[in-house]
């Protein structure tokens, strides 16, 4: 005996009671995608969210990172001979602390028409998360494992009308402190949009918030930008690609070194790599506590 009569019946009745049948003869309907790399951030970069978001970015995350990652900021004056041009920012990527950081570390003109490149299924699975990240950090979405080509359309039209791109080559977090190879996006875009990369390397992130962690430990941070390396027009996209990984990594080595032991080895081709060595893992977590050691300051030789 059926326990609910009234189920049954409501079954086996047509429209209007039940969605009207398809014929089999019509195209099948398609919903619009709104998520992922579909999802809409026209509306972050009107007015009215920009003048939120600055406003976030200045009263709440800059005494948030002073507290909790004391930054040092070094290699500004480096920035000085882009005159304010629009930019794509490339930066290693040890933590979510990375952004709030690099945001108010990023000075202007680029501050407040910055738009960083976050993976699609990482901040916009759902609205919620993804009106959050395009609202907070001005974020529009971009495929981590390939360079999808509708949301690099959507960004390169974005950088030559003026706005700056905050970008992780890696594609996404380190697991054990060390970096992980650059996928092709940066190189793409700076070709792309003919426009300068800044090579940024942040330092101490990790130990604050590790993948993983909810709550951050306050400790210290280091943000040093190195010079604007500029596409060649000639230069293949892969070329570029390598140049720009190696800037960063001439980066890291001054803060281990100084600036002076750092060039000489850019000169030799010795600069280490950011990757760090192929070798087991506690051998790698060795070579990383060595490299993080405080560097002390001397004149050069």
């Amino acid at each position: 005996m059926n326990a609910n009569p009234l189920g049954g019946l409501l079954r086996r009745l047509d429209f209007p009671w039940r969605p009207p049948a398809v014929p089999r003869s019509a195209p099948a309907g398609r919903v619009p995608a709104t998520l992922g790399t579909d999802f809409d951030t026209a509306w972050a970069r009107r007015w009215p969210a920009r003048m939120v978001r600055a406003a976030i970015i200045e009263l709440l995350w800059r005494p948030v990172v002073a507290a909790a990652a004391q930054p040092t900021r070094l290699g500004l004056d480096r920035l000085a001979p882009l005159d304010g041009e629009p930019a794509i920012f490339a930066a290693n990527h040890h933590s979510h602390l990375d952004t709030p950081l690099l945001m108010t570390s990023i000075p202007e003109p680029w501050r407040h028409t910055l738009i960083v490149a976050a993976a699609a299924d990482y901040f916009f699975p759902t609205r919620t998360k993804g009106a959050a990240s395009a609202l907070f950090m001005g974020a529009v979405p971009v495929e981590r494992s390939r360079v999808g080509r509708d949301s690099a359309a959507e960004v390169s039209d974005l950088v030559r009308r003026g706005w700056s791109l905050l970008l992780y080559p890696e594609g996404g977090r380190s697991t054990d402190g060390w970096g992980q190879p650059f996928r092709g996006g940066a190189a793409y875009l700076a070709h792309r949009c003919d426009v300068p990369v800044v090579p940024v390397y942040l330092a101490g992130t990790r130990r604050i918030l590790p993948k993983g962690q909810l709550l951050p430990a306050p400790g210290r941070t280091l943000v040093v930008f190195g010079d604007p390396v500029r596409p060649d027009p000639s230069e293949r996209i892969r070329a570029l690609g390598a140049r720009i990984e190696a800037a960063v990594a001439a980066v890291a080595d001054e803060t281990t070194t100084d600036w002076w032991q750092a060039r000489q080895r850019v000169h030799t081709g010795a600069t280490p790599a950011l990757t760090g060595p192929d070798a087991a893992s506690w051998r790698r977590a060795w070579a990383l506590s060595h490299r993080s050691k405080p560097r002390t300051r001397r004149w050069p030789r």
